[in-house]
């Protein structure tokens, strides 16, 4: 067995791609990440770590993004510790490990045996795949795409919904996704009340996200409506649907179960700690 470790999105997609296609909706967040890079549509401030296992072709992947976690995803338990061992290298710390449970598990373990501390579950995640779509409907308003004067209002909605998990300025974040028109607005009498983003489809699978609704404007079904009318937008293109929920919310996974997603797996987060 080789681990190899690299800095390359464009060699490691060229690499891993053939073993992460077989299939595309558990592996679409690495392939997504690793595609926004090698084509440029994402850059980091600093430089990110992907990992692929050989026996002799390509049978496992990880990858550390800069500012994220390292993300484990599907990873067979066997792999874990030299991954571990092979990342712990490269980087001096990070901030957590995300995958599936046993392997964050014994991943955790093999890290803090290099740097210290411990590792603690912190939250809980879903991979849902669209089946069948049934589309869901909102109290009033409608679908329309983000607008360029809406960068600053979609970039406090990202800093107030998903501050941890922006890892460039909240500004460029909208930025590019008005720039890539990979942000949708649901609006009511003209006033902006909900978003729903979309990635680039790679090999014929989108995931949607994020999804940010503001407090005062809930339980109206915005959300909902709106993501199933980007999922529809997503299926006309020819391509499959996925997203990620988090565990802890049971609303919106009985929402996504209503328009039509179903689980595929569950993963874990956890937090390293001195």
């Amino acid at each position: 067995m080789d681990v190899r470790v690299t800095s390359d999105p464009q060699a490691f997609e060229q690499a891993v791609f053939p073993f992460l296609q077989e299939d595309p909706v558990l592996n679409n967040l690495v392939m997504t990440v690793v595609h926004e890079r090698a084509t440029g549509r994402m850059t980091d401030t600093e430089p990110s770590y992907y990992v692929s296992v050989h026996d002799p072709d390509v049978v496992g992947v990880a990858m550390r993004t800069a500012g994220r976690y390292v993300y484990l995803g599907a990873l067979r338990e066997e792999f874990t510790e030299p991954v571990a061992d092979a990342l712990a290298d490269v980087l001096p710390e990070v901030p957590g490990v995300a995958g599936d449970r046993p392997v964050v598990t014994r991943f955790g373990q093999r890290w803090c045996e290099h740097r210290g501390g411990r590792a603690t579950v912190v939250r809980g995640t879903r991979l849902h795949k669209l089946i069948e779509l049934t589309p869901l409907e909102a109290d009033s308003g409608g679908p329309r795409r983000m607008a360029a004067e809406e960068v600053d209002l979609i970039a406090a909605w990202g800093k107030d919904g998903f501050a941890e998990e922006l890892t460039i300025g909240n500004r460029e974040w909208a930025e590019r996704h008005l720039e890539h028109e990979s942000m949708l607005i649901w609006e009511v009498d003209g006033e902006p009340v909900s978003m729903v983003g979309f990635h680039q489809p790679v090999f014929g699978v989108s995931r949607v996200g994020p999804v940010y609704t503001p407090p005062e404007r809930r339980r109206h079904g915005y959300a909902g409506a709106l993501t199933s009318h980007v999922t529809a937008l997503i299926l006309a293109d020819g391509n499959q649907a996925c997203l990620f929920t988090n565990l802890s919310n049971p609303t919106s996974n009985k929402i996504y179960y209503q328009a039509g997603y179903r689980p595929v797996a569950d993963f874990v987060e956890a937090e390293f700690t001195a």
